[in-house]
C-alpha cells in the first residue's frame, strides 16, 4: 500500500458534513459545530466546516450560503450520487490536519470530538466512534427493526470487510488528514459502504484504527431507508470482488476447470451417462439424494425410510447420506433429477475443496501463489482423491477440513478463544453431516501433526494447550446439543448396526504406496492397481515411487523447518497406520504386526477402511511441494531452479489424473418408465426384482429414482444389521430365497424346486408384501425364470420389457 498523499496543511481542522435535502436539520448541527469550536479555538486551532451538497432539491444550499462564515464552506454535486460520492468530494477539500466526517444530524454530539482526538495524539490514524464498544451510551433507540438490520450488517462487515471493528456505521469518525485524503482518493463506492471501504484501506495500510465509545442519539428525519441495506450488501459484494486476487480468480478458476474435465464423460448426459468405476455406488448416492429430496418435501423423517429393505427399512442418518448438502440440493435434484444434482455436487465440492485447501497453504503455509495453488491441486487431485470421486463425494468434498484446521490453528494461538471455539463447534457439526468417517480421519492428521510439532517446540505446545482445551470443550458444547439427536437415531435409532465388516486386513500394501493409480494419465495401470486395492473406488494409496522420493529429498533438503519435519512425520505416520493390523514385507513371506491393530477394536475406528488413512498424506504432501516450489521461486540460482523444476514435474506428471471413465446408462425397463409397475403394486406393497438388489447390483435403485420413489424395495444397497448382535453388512439381511436367486443368477446353477422351497418362498414373498416379482433380461435369466416358474406354480407375464408375476391371488400368485 502506498504512503499517504502528503500536502500543506493550512488549518489544524477541517469538519465535513454531508447533505442531501436536510434544510431543517441542518441549521442546528453547523450552529452546534462551529459554536463549539469558536468556543474551543484554544485546543482545536485553525478550522473550516466544509459541507458537500450532494444534489438536493430543497434549500440546503441556501442555508449553507446564508450563514455568511468564511469558515463554512459549500461543495456542491449536480445531482445526487450518494453518501459516498459526498464524502469523497468533501474530504478531497479539505485543508486540515485532521478530518472529522459526521453526519448532518449530529447525532454523536460535536463534544465527542475530543475522545476521538484523545487516540490521535495516541498515535492512531483514525477514531471512528462506536456505539457497540463498551462505554458507549445510546440515549435514545432507533426502531427495534432498524437496529437489528444494523447490527445484522455490521455482523457481515466484520465478517467480509473489516474484522474486529464492531461498528463501522456511526457516522462521526475523525481521520488523520493526509491519510483521510488518500484513503478517500482511492475509494470507488458511492452509497453508505463507503465506511468500510475506508476503514479497509486502512486496514491493509496498517494504519492503526482505534474504535472509540460516544454517546449517541437517534435523531428523527434519518434517510437511510430499508433499501439501502441491501444497497450496502451489494457494494459489501462489490467491495470483496474487487478485493480478490487476480491470481486467486485464476486459481479457483482452474480447479473448477479441473473438476470438469475428470467428471467431463458424465456430463456430456450427467442423467444417461455412468462411471462403471463407482460400481454400484452411483445408483446408492442418485438414490440418496433423491430419497432426501422426498423427505423435505413431504416433511418426512429425513433420517429413515423404508423405501429400501423393506419392511425393515434404512437408518439413513448411518448410511452417510450428507445431508448437509442433499438437504439444500433438494430443489436441484426435484427440478433436474437426483443424476444431475449429484453430478454437480460432486463436481463443485471438488472445485471448492481444492479453493479451500489453496486458501489455507495461503495463510498458513507460503504466501507464494503458484506454489499455493500447486500445493492445493496435489491435496485434492491426488490418486486416493481421484479413486473415490468415481464413488464418493463424503471423500472428495472435504471443504470443510482446512476451515477446521486453520479454527483449531486460531485456538492454539489463543486467539477468541470462546468466538473461535464456538465457531469451530459449528463446523464440526456440519461436517458430521457431510461425513463422519473423513471427519475421524482428519482429526488423526491434526493429531500427528501436533504430537510432531509439540516433540520439535513443548514450549509452544505448553502455552497453547490451554486455549484449545478450552476452545474444544467449547466446540463440544456447541456442537453436541445439534448432534445428539441424529448420533443418537444413528448408533441406537431402527436399523442401527454396531461396526461394518470389511474384512480382515483391508490395509494398503507397501508396494501400494509407491505404486500408480489405474486413472493416472501417464502411468496408469489397472491390473497393478486393482490387484493391490479393494476395488477401483479404494485406491487409497498410490502416490507413485517419484512423488515418494521428491518428498523425502524435499524433507532432507527442508529439514531445518519445524513445518517440514511434522507435515514429514504426519505423512509417514499415517502411511504406516494404513497398512492395518498386519502387512507383509513386499517380495518376502515375512508378515509384521501393525500399529492399526492397537485402533482396530476400538469405538469408531473399527468401522474405518483402514486403508483410507494413507488418505491423510495428500495435503500434508501437497503442503511439503508448496514448501519447495516457494523456496525454488526465490532462489536467484538458475541451475537449481531448473533441477528443481524438472524434478517436480517428474514427480507430479505420473500421477496426473485421466478423466473418470464413463459409460452410457442402462435403459430403465418401460414396465418402469412408463407406470405399468402402478397396476401390480398396491399401497404397503413392494416391487420385487430378481434378485433382490444388492451391493453387487443395485440397477433397482435407478429404477425406484426413475419411478419418483413410487414403490417399495426389499433387499438394496446400504448399511444395515444383521444377527442378533447388529453387527453391520452391506445390503439387507438375506433371507433363504433372496439368497438362493442370486446364487442362480451368477453360479448358473439351480437346486430342485420342491414344496420345501415354495413354502418358504411364499413365507419370504409375505415377509417383502410382494405385490409383484420383475425379471429383466440378464445372465441367466433363463434360468432364473424357469426357477420363478417352479416357486410361483404359474407362468411370468412378459411386459414391458420384462417377465412378471402377480402375487395377488390370495395363497398363491397367478399370472396376468
Amino acid at each position: 500500500m502506498s504512503a499517504p498523499t502528503r500536502t500543506t496543511g493550512t488549518l489544524d481542522l477541517t469538519v465535513v458534513v454531508p447533505a442531501y435535502n436536510e434544510e431543517e436539520r441542518l441549521g442546528p448541527t453547523l450552529a452546534a459545530i462551529t459554536g463549539h469550536l469558536r468556543e474551543n479555538e484554544a485546543r482545536w486551532g485553525t478550522w473550516e466546516v466544509v459541507v458537500v451538497d450532494d444534489g438536493s432539491t430543497d434549500g440546503t444550499r441556501d442555508l449553507v450560503t446564508g450563514l455568511a462564515d468564511p469558515r463554512v464552506q459549500l461543495v456542491t454535486s449536480p445531482r445526487n450520487r450518494g453518501k459516498g460520492h459526498a464524502l469523497r468530494l468533501g474530504v478531497a477539500a479539505s485543508r486540515g490536519a485532521r478530518v472529522l466526517v459526521t453526519d448532518a444530524d449530529l447525532a454523536a454530539p460535536i463534544e465527542e470530538l475530543a475522545v476521538l482526538d484523545e487516540a490521535l495524539t495516541e498515535g492512531h490514524a483514525a477514531a471512528i466512534g462506536s456505539r457497540s464498544v463498551p462505554g458507549a451510551t445510546i440515549e435514545h433507540h432507533q426502531h427495534r427493526v432498524r437496529e437489528f438490520l444494523g447490527r445484522a450488517g455490521n455482523f457481515l462487515i466484520r465478517r467480509v470487510a473489516v474484522p474486529g471493528i464492531r461498528d463501522t456505521q456511526c457516522g462521526f469518525k475523525l481521520f488523520d488528514g493526509d491519510r483521510a485524503r488518500t484513503a478517500f482518493a482511492a475509494s470507488r463506492l458511492n452509497g453508505w459502504g463507503i465506511d468500510v471501504e475506508v476503514l479497509q484501506h486502512f486496514r491493509r495500510a496498517d494504519w492503526p484504527v482505534a474504535e472509540i465509545p460516544v454517546r449517541w442519539a437517534h435523531q428523527s428525519g434519518s434517510k437511510v431507508r430499508p433499501l439501502d441495506y441491501v444497497r450496502v450488501l451489494a457494494e459489501l459484494a462489490a467491495l470483496k470482488a474487487r478485493a480478490l486476487r487476480p491470481a486467486d480468480v485464476l486459481a479457483v478458476t482452474l480447479f473448477l476447470l479441473m473438476a470438469v474435465a475428470l467428471y467431463a464423460g458424465r456430463w456430456l448426459d450427467p442423467a444417461h451417462r455412468y462411471l462403471p468405476d463407482s460400481l454400484q455406488d452411483q445408483n446408492q448416492w442418485e438414490w440418496f439424494f433423491a430419497v432426501t429430496a422426498d423427505s423435505v418435501s413431504h416433511f418426512a423423517n429425513p433420517l429413515f425410510t423404508d423405501l429400501q429393505g423393506f419392511p425393515d427399512g434404512v437408518n439413513l442418518m448411518a448410511n452417510t447420506v450428507m445431508l448437509g448438502l442433499s438437504v439444500p440440493f433438494t430443489p436441484v435434484t426435484l427440478i433436474a433429477g437426483p443424476a444431475v444434482s449429484l453430478a454437480l455436487v460432486m463436481t463443485l465440492g471438488l472445485a471448492v475443496t481444492a479453493a479451500a485447501w489453496y486458501w489455507l497453504i495461503v495463510k498458513r503455509v507460503v504466501r507464494q501463489r503458484g506454489a499455493a495453488f500447486a500445493g492445493a491441486a496435489l491435496a485434492t487431485f491426488a490418486p486416493p482423491m481421484v479413486s473415490h470421486a468415481n464413488a464418493h463425494p463424503n471423500f472428495v468434498i472435504l471443504f470443510m477440513m482446512p476451515l477446521i484446521i486453520d479454527r483449531a490453528l486460531r485456538l492454539c494461538e489463543g486467539e477468541r478463544v470462546t468466538r473461535n471455539g464456538v465457531i469451530l463447534g459449528l463446523m464440526a457439526a456440519y461436517q458430521i453431516f457431510l461425513g463422519e468417517e473423513p471427519l475421524l480421519l482428519a482429526a488423526m492428521g491434526m493429531v500427528l501433526f501436533a504430537l510432531a510439532h509439540a516433540a520439535l517446540h513443548p514450549d509452544v505446545a505448553k502455552a497453547a494447550w490451554r486455549p484449545l482445551l478450552r476452545g474444544l470443550l467449547i466446540g463440544g458444547a456447541v456442537c453436541l446439543p445439534i448432534v445428539a439427536f441424529p448420533l443418537t437415531w444413528q448408533f441406537f435409532g431402527p436399523q442401527s448396526y454396531k461396526s461394518v465388516l470389511h474384512g480382515d486386513n483391508a490395509g494398503n500394501s507397501p508396494l501400494a504406496l509407491l505404486s500408480f493409480a489405474e486413472r493416472s494419465l501417464v502411468a496408469g495401470d489397472s491390473d497393478r492397481a486393482n490387484a493391490l486395492s479393494l476395488n477401483p473406488t479404494e485406491q487409497n494409496a498410490f502416490y507413485g515411487w517419484p512423488l515418494v522420493l521428491l518428498a523425502f529429498a524435499i524433507v532432507v533438503r527442508m529439514w531445518e523447518r519445524t513445518a517440514v519435519k511434522a507435515l514429514a512425520f504426519t505423512a509417514v505416520a499415517a502411511a504406516f497406520l494404513s497398512l492395518g493390523p498386519e502387512f507383509r514385507i513386499p517380495l518376502t513371506d515375512t508378515v509384521l504386526p501393525g500399529p492399526w491393530a492397537l485402533l482396530a477394536k476400538k469405538p469408531l475406528f473399527e468401522s474405518v477402511i483402514e486403508g483410507r488413512v494413507a488418505m491423510i498424506c495428500a495435503p500434508a504432501l501437497g503442503m511439503l511441494l508448496a514448501l519447495a516450489i516457494e523456496r525454488l521461486a526465490a532462489t536467484r540460482h538458475l541451475p537449481t531452479q531448473y533441477v528443481g523444476t524438472l524434478a517436480v514435474l517428474l514427480a507430479v506428471l505420473p500421477i496426473v489424473p485421466a478423466p473418470l471413465k464413463s459409460a452410457e446408462r442402462a435403459e430403465v425397463p418401460a414396465f418402469i418408465a412408463d407406470g405399468t409397475w402402478k397396476s401390480y403394486v398396491r399401497k404397503g406393497e413392494s416391487l420385487v426384482p430378481v434378485p433382490l438388489p444388492d451391493p453387487g447390483n443395485a440397477e433397482a435403485l435407478h429404477w425406484q429414482t426413475a419411478a419418483g420413489l413410487g414403490f417399495k424395495l426389499p433387499g438394496g444397497y446400504f448399511n444395515g444389521p444383521y444377527g442378533a448382535e447388529r453387527v453391520g453388512i452391506y445390503g439387507a439381511s438375506p433371507r433363504f430365497t433372496s439368497n438362493m436367486l442370486r446364487d442362480v443368477r451368477y453360479t448358473g446353477v439351480a437346486p430342485t424346486i420342491g414344496p420345501n422351497w415354495q413354502a418358504q418362498a411364499k413365507r419370504d414373498f409375505a415377509y417383502w408384501k410382494a405385490g409383484a416379482l420383475v425379471l429383466a433380461p440378464q445372465g441367466n435369466d433363463g434360468l432364473l425364470r424357469e426357477t420363478l416358474e417352479k416357486l410361483t406354480g404359474e407362468r411370468g407375464r412378459w411386459t414391458g420389457g420384462v417377465w412378471v408375476w402377480d402375487l395377488h391371488d390370495g395363497s398363491r400368485p397367478v399370472a396376468r
